[in-house]
């Protein structure tokens, strides 16, 4: 193994242990557990709370506006592409979806127009004092600026290295990914969403690997988890509750890359270079553990700018704050409204009705709409299950609820706004897919448990 000086194994060991501190390992604090960066993003939240709605309008407002400017700016992509080209410089279609969300922000902030749109329960919901898009304001802010501290000093090729073995055969992953699952199984699916859209700019992702991972490891977190099993009055229950939403994780996590649509996704990277299949194999003379180890102290050598670190961390910050905060604006408003004044999810649900009478579950004709207007929402179908009397039923929903991942309130939002190639008829057969295969498996647990 190549010889490093000691300077080099400090910035390799000191920044990546900073990191897993900061994104991975969960501290005890109020009452719950949290990661550091969860805690960061709540407590600003917490102090910019009546200004943070403002701001992300504010932000939502400029990011339509620039791509307004820019969209009739041609780029080409054989020179260099400028930073505000990738942030602004969007297609059509991402251009009118921006200006929808800047629209819905004005309209919410200032209560004008339609009620559905800025009412508490649609609009109101994602952009309030302490709504979803004033949490993503401060938890982008930490998140991307942090982030490098994974991503820059060798710990995802260290741990790529040993965990190939395990993820690629088992997964379809490279080894890497790995701390993209922890980070957020423990920490937080947005995290988990940002972690993964900044590798695949990067080509340590292909497009395939990406969706895979947006899709099926961006889990929510365990706090939020507990939330909803309390939500349902089951929160004795939560031990066997999030085993099951584990055991019923990992079985989608095998099946859902082997079929359509993320088996269908393209082995190329986003500069369009094809996979290498000998990328990840242990060169001669060396194991797992010393070539992971060679690989991060070269990264880590590569990375000694603090000049760098910060302009990766601001540039981050910027794209998800332009790029996402819009899109969940405007898909997750129009679904909510769609939850909350229209009838479409009931009809969506119908079909739902003879499967839960077929697993043996209570109340199946109630149950039913809440098995798909999680799309909308994560939280709607706890919310939404509070008529339902039969413990066993409830149990069924709140685990559900967990496992299907593609929110678009949240999860949904912001793979659609992100670069991570998923359209919008991806998820909507992803989210089915996860009911249908989650819910015999879920529902089997719940006869054993009620």
């Amino acid at each position: 193994m190549k010889k490093f000086p000691i300077s080099t194994w400090l910035l390799f060991i000191i920044p990546s242990l900073l990191g897993v501190l900061l994104f991975i390992v969960p501290v005890y604090y109020n009452g719950e557990w949290v990661v550091t960066v969860a805690l960061l993003a709540n407590l600003l939240a917490g102090s910019i709370q009546s200004y943070s709605p403002w701001i992300m309008m504010g932000i939502i407002i400029i990011g339509a506006l620039g791509s307004v400017i820019f969209i009739t700016r041609r780029v080409n992509e054989k020179h260099h592409v400028s930073f505000l080209d990738k942030l602004f410089n969007v297609n059509l279609f991402w251009t009118i979806v921006r200006i929808l969300g800047a629209v819905f922000a004005v309209m919410v902030m200032f209560q004008i127009g339609p009620e559905a749109v800025w009412s508490e329960n649609t609009g109101g919901t994602l952009l309030s004092p302490t709504g979803l898009l004033s949490f993503l304001l401060t938890i982008f802010l930490f998140a991307g600026l942090l982030l490098p501290l994974l991503m820059n000093f060798g710990l995802l090729e260290f741990f790529g290295s040993m965990m190939v073995k395990i993820m690629r055969p088992v997964f379809r992953l490279p080894g890497r990914s790995s701390v993209d699952a922890l980070a957020s199984w423990v920490g937080d699916g947005t995290i988990g969403v940002l972690l993964t859209n900044t590798q695949y700019i990067q080509n340590k992702y292909t497009q395939r690997e990406a969706a895979i991972i947006g899709t099926t490891f961006s889990v929510v977190s365990i706090t939020f988890a507990i939330v909803v099993i309390q939500q349902v009055g089951l929160g004795q229950y939560f031990l066997p509750y999030y085993g099951t939403v584990i055991l019923a994780g990992v079985i989608l996590a095998l099946i859902m890359p082997r079929i359509y649509p993320l088996a269908q996704k393209p082995t190329t990277f986003m500069n369009g270079k094809p996979q290498d299949s000998q990328s990840e194999a242990v060169p001669k003379g060396y194991n797992a553990v010393s070539h992971g180890l060679e690989n991060a102290l070269k990264t880590a050598h590569a990375n000694r700018s603090v000049s760098e670190f910060f302009k990766d961390g601001f540039k981050n910050v910027l794209d998800m704050w332009v790029g996402v905060a819009p899109v969940v604006m405007a898909f997750g408003t129009v679904a909510l409204i769609l939850a909350e004044y229209t009838p479409t999810f009931t009809i969506l649900g119908a079909p739902f009705v003879p499967y839960l009478n077929l697993l043996g579950v209570p109340e199946a004709g109630e149950a039913a709409q809440l098995m798909v207007v999680g799309f909308a929402d994560m939280f709607l179908p706890s919310l939404l299950a509070d008529g339902i009397q039969s413990e066993m039923t409830r149990f069924v929903v709140a685990a559900m609820s967990v496992t299907q991942l593609i929110y678009m309130s949240e999860v949904g939002g912001l793979l659609l706004g992100s670069r991570i190639p998923v359209n919008i008829l991806d998820l909507i057969v992803i989210f089915l897919l996860r009911t249908i295969i989650a819910l015999p498996i879920i529902a089997g647990v719940a006869h054993l448990l009620f």
